[in-house]
């Protein structure tokens, strides 16, 4: 019974279909507002139309959709954005359109190419290309033009999106633009898949709570994609930081000259900080710790002692001589006895194992140098 009433239904919605067409020049408002309705009820009621009856339908849809006022496109939109059989025509406009229009289509249509969605976010503007970057698959090809068009709020809704593919060098743009701007540290540190080396070059912009889930993300890699990870990140490094103190070349020979006697001791360093020997002190420190020099100098110049407790704990430097650098970097710094004694809490709970591992993603400036 059932089937023999929808097949009769299917039979009246098609008999009325010519009806329906040609209404379509009918010049009242209300009047193609109920026909753009009805043909979108006749589309989308179960009856498999053919290749021509599609192209058909997507015509006259497009035809009176044009004419209508925002709202009612909207609701064409909202309709046929998840519709498998839509007419990929009138899609393909109803995604250029405002975007109360476009943007259910271009979150949700699957009729969308990746050459449909690279001309919608190469042409439109970032309310466009966020609704692309919502979609639950975006290609490597769409990524690329957000993340070199899109302002920092799309780049933020592409990041949050685990859908979205990034090519190693759209990643890396991405963590460069995300690291000046603090709205973007945690979609870019809470990214699954975001390469590991890329991943720390983030810890030395954001806050504790993120730089914990960088360590945490380094405990748990596999040493295979550790290594792998590290060989990512020295083909990326820049060898130049920066101009080198004037002082540096005399202050290396000297500290590796400590070095060969054997008397290059974290005391010493001690000696150098209080002698206000900073080249001395950042150059020894490197060499202690084997990071290179401008990561020791932009670890110093910022105080940070996050950084600056995990190349102490890696190279085995005793707590109190880490307070004791800590308590000389905060300087002139409030209370700088009451915060080097929460870092050296914090020191003591800090293993050596997590500070190495972190450290081998800081050591690859190191390594590009040497090569």
């Amino acid at each position: 019974m059932t089937d023999a009433s929808s097949t009769e239904q299917d039979i009246i919605l098609s008999s009325r279909l010519p009806d329906l067409i040609a209404l379509a020049n009918e010049t009242s408002s209300e009047k193609r507002r109920l026909l753009l309705r009805e043909l979108s009820d006749h589309f989308l009621g179960g009856i498999e139309h053919s290749a021509a009856e599609t192209e058909l339908y997507g015509s006259v849809l497009e035809t009176l959709s044009d004419e209508m006022e925002t709202a009612v496109r909207a609701e064409l939109a909202a309709r046929f954005a998840t519709a498998p059989n839509a007419p990929a025509s009138l899609i393909r406009r109803l995604a250029e359109d405002q975007i109360e229009v476009a943007g259910p289509v271009l979150r949700g249509s699957a009729l969308l190419t990746d050459a449909d969605l690279i001309g919608v976010v190469s042409r439109q503007g970032q309310d466009h290309m966020r609704a692309v970057s919502g979609r639950t698959e975006v290609s490597e090809a769409v990524s690329e033009i957000i993340v070199e068009r899109g302002d920092d709020q799309t780049l933020g809704v592409l990041l949050r999106n685990d859908g979205a593919q990034l090519s190693r060098a759209a990643s890396e743009t991405a963590v460069e633009r995300a690291k000046s701007n603090p709205e973007l540290h945690a979609p870019a540190v809470e990214r699954k898949g975001l390469p590991a080396d890329l991943l720390n070059d983030m810890y030395f912009v954001v806050e504790a709570r993120l730089r914990q889930q960088i360590l945490e993300q380094n405990a748990q890699m596999d040493p295979e994609l550790l290594e792998a990870a590290l060989a990512a990140g020295r083909t990326r490094v820049a060898t130049d930081d920066g101009a080198l103190p004037p002082d540096y070349a005399d202050s290396q020979a000297y500290v590796e000259e400590l070095y060969a006697a054997g008397q290059l001791t974290p005391q010493m360093l001690i000696r150098f900080l209080r002698s206000k020997g900073r080249t001395p002190f950042l150059i020894a420190l490197s060499r202690l710790s084997d990071v290179d020099f401008h990561t020791a100098r932009s670890i110093v110049d910022r105080r940070d002692l996050d950084a600056l407790s995990i190349i102490c704990k890696a190279a085995d430097i005793d707590r109190a001589i880490f307070l004791t650098y800590a308590v000389s970097l905060l300087g002139a710094d409030s209370n700088p006895m009451g915060k080097a004694a929460a870092y050296g809490r914090m020191y003591g709970e800090l293993t050596r194992e997590a500070a190495m591992r972190t450290l081998r993603f800081w050591r690859m400036r190191r390594v590009a140098q040497a090569a």
